[in-house]
């Protein structure tokens, strides 16, 4: 006598997979940006050391927001950090959707692989990008400013907690977007204004308190001055309310991505 028929799945594997193949699919997306590092490393260090060069030569010598700080000086954090969060979005972001343009996303759906093995792989290799590249952008701006670290425990939280929340981000909007100028949208009208806004080239303290008020209320705002403090033991609000809100929103996206993952969202269309 036969039993009942196996309940359809809707969405991944709900348990882990027997085998290390979240691991390949991480070694997989580690390579998809590695094979091409002079776009997706070289190039954004590349801008952020124009934004240093333009921002410093025009501002250096006429701006000082903490005592003995230069203004290179304290851009110096800040451009590093916009660099980790933009380029840990499109990392998990676009490899998400060319998947999906390309078909051979129906590939990776055919395998073991459980909800949380996505996870890892994709926000793994998207954080993986953006510590890379923020810490290129460090290196070359050496050359500029004298290094910093009044306490570096805080630089590496906020940088691990920045690079892991936009990599989580853009996996939202990878299974959302289902091609890439919805993407592009995404990045150009949320990611883009919201970083440029969170305090990369000033302090919020210079801003009038309308724009005091709708600073705090960004996320990214938290993730740069909370690295800016690592650097110089100096920030525009407390670091541990950094720390909280930067771990809240990543702790709530990744609830979000891990459900969506698990019913399947728009990945069998």
């Amino acid at each position: 006598m036969s039993g009942p028929p196996a309940a359809p799945v809707s969405g991944l594997r709900a348990l882990p997979a027997p085998d290390d193949g979240w691991k390949m699919l991480l070694r997989k997306e580690v390579l998809r940006f590695w094979r091409v590092a002079f776009q997706t490393i070289a190039a954004p260090v590349l801008t952020a050391v124009l934004y240093l060069l333009i921002f410093g030569h025009v501002l250096e010598g006429r701006v000082q927001v903490y005592p003995g700080v230069g203004y290179v000086a304290f851009l110096v954090p800040g451009l590093v950090m916009m660099s980790v969060l933009q380029n840990a979005f499109a990392n998990s972001a676009s490899s998400l959707v060319q998947s999906k343009i390309m078909g051979n996303l129906v590939f990776q759906l055919l395998t073991p692989l459980s909800s949380w093995n996505w996870f890892v792989a994709y926000v793994g290799a998207a954080v993986a990008r953006g510590l890379l590249v923020g810490l290129g952008v460090y290196l070359v701006t050496l050359l500029y400013a004298p290094p910093r670290a009044a306490a570096p425990l805080w630089v590496l939280a906020f940088a691990l907690l920045g690079a892991g929340m936009m990599a989580v981000l853009g996996l939202l909007a990878g299974l959302w977007a289902d091609k890439f100028d919805q993407m592009a949208m995404f990045q150009n009208f949320i990611v883009m204004p919201m970083t440029f806004l969170a305090g990369v080239f000033y302090s919020i303290h210079t801003l009038p308190g309308i724009w005091q008020a709708l600073s705090h209320l960004n996320p990214f705002f938290y993730m740069i001055d909370g690295f800016r403090h690592g650097f110089f033991g100096a920030s525009d609000v407390s670091p541990w309310l950094s720390l909280a809100v930067a771990g809240g929103s990543f702790a709530l996206l990744s609830a979000l991505a891990l459900h969506l993952l698990k019913t399947g969202y728009k990945l069998r269309n």
